[in-house]
């Protein structure tokens, strides 16, 4: 029997370290969480994506008391820009959450599994890594790629 070990690499950084469209970006997705609509949770998310040509479409998680049409912030995000702008390609991708007492959390939030899942695709559609941007106010995790926070993906491309 032999082990695979998979290493993630993440960047742990400070606003000042990320350039200014990342910033932006970043500032964008903490816009969205004010836009959540989470009756049910009390979590609100926000998620902004970047397009190619400098745009930024933000997204926002939309709960329903039949969960299984809830949608999450960073879906949320990615189909509006693929609805909006499919010729553009998402470059990256900001999340930002709140608790039940409306506070910036302290740690960064990272996607569910589905939102993985959906940004393997957008990576398919794309062709090329999604730079992904977790915020916490206390440090700010700067990722390179979705196969770092989903490895051994499922894909049906190669």
């Amino acid at each position: 029997m032999e082990d695979i070990v998979i290493k993630s690499v993440i960047k742990v950084c400070n606003r000042e370290e990320l350039s200014e469209n990342e910033r932006k970006l970043i500032d964008s997705a903490i816009e969205s969480t004010n836009n959540s609509y989470s009756p049910y949770s009390h979590f609100s998310v926000g998620a902004a994506v970047l397009l190619d040509d400098d745009n930024i479409v933000p997204g926002c998680n939309q709960e329903n008391a039949a969960f299984g049409v809830t949608i999450c912030a960073e879906r949320s995000a990615l189909f509006a820009a693929g609805a909006m702008h499919p010729e553009k390609k998402v470059v990256a991708i900001a999340i930002a959450a709140r608790d039940e007492n409306g506070n910036l959390l302290e740690q960064p939030v990272t996607p569910c599994g589905s939102c993985r899942q959906a940004l393997i695709e957008a990576e398919t559609r794309y062709g090329g890594k999604i730079t992904i941007l977790l915020y916490g106010t206390n440090s700010i995790y700067r990722i390179d790629g979705i196969a770092q926070l989903m490895p051994l993906s499922f894909s049906t491309y190669s």
